[in-house]
């Protein structure tokens, strides 16, 4: 719990200075990329469906619900509320604090956990039309205190549609490649 309450202290103090960072940097708009989509996915290996949903609630803030099953009495969710801010004219940081939810084969006694999930990532334009991300977080659930990260890039065929690949590493359901395909709204 101490590691929580710690967490959670520094996530707010990060994004308080990332707030006034951005502020300070660039009056008009406070974001390279919208943070407002909706998000289906499916994993390989082991073969899970998803859905995801974020919406801005300022302009540096966001809240992300998202959720993914293999659809045999198990599932993975989020939600977590997050701050973003640029770098510079092709890039973006966030951050997320977030409240997960599992039930997993063989883990925990076949019982739902709730934990905490903390999460800072980076956002980067390639070209036009291709992102590449990053994401680094911290899972404490159930006793367990885990590390996990992914890696993805996304093509923009339209302002509104974009098709992306993410490797998840030591994530709910182990190393894990994905296909997304995102809506912006």
């Amino acid at each position: 719990m101490r590691k929580t309450k710690i967490a959670s202290i520094l996530l707010a103090a990060a994004s308080s200075v990332a707030f006034s960072a951005a502020s300070a940097a660039n009056d008009v708009t406070m974001s390279n990329f919208s943070y407002d989509y909706f998000e289906a996915r499916v994993g390989i290996s082991p073969v899970t469906y998803g859905v995801g949903f974020s919406t801005s609630i300022h302009p540096n803030a966001h809240v992300r619900a998202e959720i993914d099953s293999e659809f045999e009495s198990d599932y993975d969710a989020t939600a977590a509320i997050g701050f973003h801010a640029p770098v510079n004219n092709w890039a973006d940081v966030y951050g997320e604090l977030g409240l997960r939810t599992m039930k997993q084969r063989g883990l925990y006694n076949h019982d739902t956990e709730f934990g905490v999930e903390v999460n800072l990532g980076i956002r980067q334009w390639l070209g036009p039309q291709l992102e590449v991300g990053g994401e680094l977080g911290h899972l404490s659930i159930a006793d367990d205190d885990d590390v996990f990260g992914s890696v993805y890039g996304r093509f923009h065929a339209t302002e509104l549609f974009s098709l992306g690949a993410q490797l998840r590493i030591n994530e709910a359901y182990g190393d894990q490649f994905m296909f997304t395909t995102r809506f912006k709204f």
